[in-house]
């Protein structure tokens, strides 16, 4: 099924707002930014051929583990993102909020029905439990093991042994006892004066690097 959106343009000369319009939307036809009177000087057809041709092909065996995110808008990103680089799951452990939540939905996009997903208390007994059944645990933090990301080769994680990524808490990073039971750890270099980057978008580039 396809949709339409309208490029208009405000007629206010003191304003000239250009911005898309979907099909349907309830903003109308007045400026958002003016109120005043636009035209459609463009209007375009938005069909599936891309996730059409994108959904034939094969997942990569990796999943994510996101232990004590407080934020409903990372964790909905991270979802989205996670389904983009194909991965299989999500475990939302501790605090993290779940699917459940209308904030998680709207960052998410629907990813949520893509990317499985489970909760589970506490992330430990998960994580023990998955390397008995032969998982290759990953961590994404700054720790003195820690590798850079870039360094990341499939050749020390076999196809046959999935993989799960591990992302924690924007504040105190992932737990201690996590990152023993990670079989490496990557960071991400950073360049400017912060010391790391948001949860999501950490993910989103540690994901591009994993499933290369």
């Amino acid at each position: 099924m396809s949709r339409s959106f309208e490029i208009r343009v405000c007629q206010n000369p003191e304003c000239g707002l250009r911005y898309p319009l979907m099909e349907g939307h309830p903003f109308g036809m007045r400026c958002p930014h003016c109120l005043g009177e636009t035209q459609a000087v463009l209007k375009q057809e938005m069909g599936n051929e891309t996730l059409t041709e994108n959904s034939d092909r094969e997942r990569k065996d990796f999943s994510v583990l996101l232990d004590n995110i407080r934020s409903a808008w990372n964790v909905g990103s991270i979802l989205r993102s996670a389904d983009g680089f194909g991965f299989r799951h999500a475990y939302l452990c501790g605090i993290t909020p779940t699917p459940e939540q209308d904030a998680v939905k709207k960052t998410s996009l629907g990813a949520e029905d893509y990317v499985t997903w489970s909760y589970h208390k506490d992330a430990i007994k998960l994580v023990k439990g998955l390397k008995r059944e032969g998982w290759k645990i990953i961590a994404l933090e700054e720790h003195e093991r820690a590798l850079p990301i870039s360094q990341f080769t499939h050749s020390q994680f076999p196809a046959k042994h999935p993989t799960l990524l591990i992302a924690g808490s924007e504040v105190t990073g992932v737990d201690p006892e996590l990152l023993e039971l990670a079989d490496d750890i990557y960071y991400i270099p950073m360049f400017g004066q912060k010391r790391s980057f948001n949860v999501a978008v950490a993910f989103g580039v540690a994901s591009f690097s994993l499933t290369q």
